[in-house]
């Protein structure tokens, strides 16, 4: 397997120990990026190059912040390296964002009426028995 795409700095410590991680989400990122998308609809083919870049943001992020397992200076390194999305993560530390799926989801220029995605929505305020599913990730519910 191929390794992560870093610059030629030295890793700091403690990336020998994500970085196993790091390379097996990079794997199925390219396996996503070149899996054959017939009989899709257009959207539906990015659907799962969202989800792994979601979750190798979220690897990240719950290791410094939730269980302070890596450095300052690690998390600094993969921000800097864009091995994971800082302003994903931004959003993340923010009261009602921390399940956000994408930024895109967010984005009131991206949608018909100038509001949130559908996904942003709680699962109650919705018609009951009713699927929903985001147009821009795939999302099924991510609002807090």
């Amino acid at each position: 397997m191929g390794k992560v795409r870093r610059t030629r700095k030295p890793a700091p410590d403690g990336w020998e120990l994500i970085e196993p991680t790091l390379e097996e989400l990079d794997g199925k990122m390219r396996e996503a990026e070149t899996e054959n998308h017939e009989g899709k609809r257009k959207v539906e083919s990015l659907w799962p190059i969202f989800k792994i870049h979601h979750q190798r943001s979220r690897y990240i992020f719950d290791l410094y912040y939730k269980r302070k397992a890596i450095s300052k200076e690690l998390l600094d390194f993969c921000l800097k390296e864009n091995i994971a999305d800082k302003n994903l993560m931004a959003k993340w530390k923010k009261q009602g964002y921390e399940n956000l799926c994408c930024l895109r989801c967010i984005q009131t220029r991206d949608t018909n009426f100038g509001t949130n995605c559908i996904c942003r929505v709680p699962k109650d305020k919705l018609e009951e028995g009713k699927i929903v599913e985001c147009v821009h990730c795939g999302c099924r519910g991510c609002s807090g």
